[in-house]
């Protein structure tokens, strides 16, 4: 019998070392992951850095990735935490810039509230970097309780973003 299998959506973003050259061997990487399959990635984007201690900062390189795996929500983030450690990931200070930076943003249309492991991701739909990418890639895809990315993508079209690939 085989694993029932989840659709998950990924958050990537890099702006220390090459941002564009990581980005692209992550989502090799993702493929890589026992348990995943069928990887879907968004064009890249850029993006200035936001809140507080970002100033002088290199600018993001973001893309979503949909993948569909037979982790559980948790498996999955460990995997992810694993791959940023291994792409020179240092967890410092909040906001601080970083080699990579991977983030579970949906799992199905689960909405979790766990110790370090919130679905949907707590601040997905207050950013243009997570929504420009998802909406391409997924337009129908739901943020439970909020709507659809095609729909929310409206509400961050005043911040800075810059698409710069297929």
């Amino acid at each position: 019998m085989k694993a029932k299998l989840s659709t998950a959506f990924v958050g990537l973003g890099a702006n220390l070392g090459h941002p564009v050259e990581t980005l692209s061997e992550a989502i090799l990487a993702l493929g890589r992951i026992e348990g995943v399959s069928q990887l879907s990635a968004s064009s890249l984007y850029r993006t200035a850095p936001v809140g507080p201690g970002t100033e002088g900062q290199p600018d993001y390189f973001n893309a979503v990735v949909s993948l569909q795996t037979s982790l559980s929500p948790r498996a999955l983030l460990d995997a992810l935490f694993e791959l940023e450690t291994r792409f020179g990931r240092e967890r410092s200070v909040r906001n601080a810039a970083r080699t990579l930076d991977l983030d579970l943003l949906l799992y199905d249309e689960l909405v979790l509230d766990e110790a370090g492991l919130q679905l949907p991701h707590p601040r997905m739909t207050e950013r243009a970097f997570v929504l420009f990418p998802l909406a391409e890639l997924a337009p129908e895809a739901l943020i439970p309780g909020l709507g659809r990315a095609s729909e929310l993508v409206q509400r961050v079209q005043d911040q800075g973003i810059e698409k710069l690939r297929d």
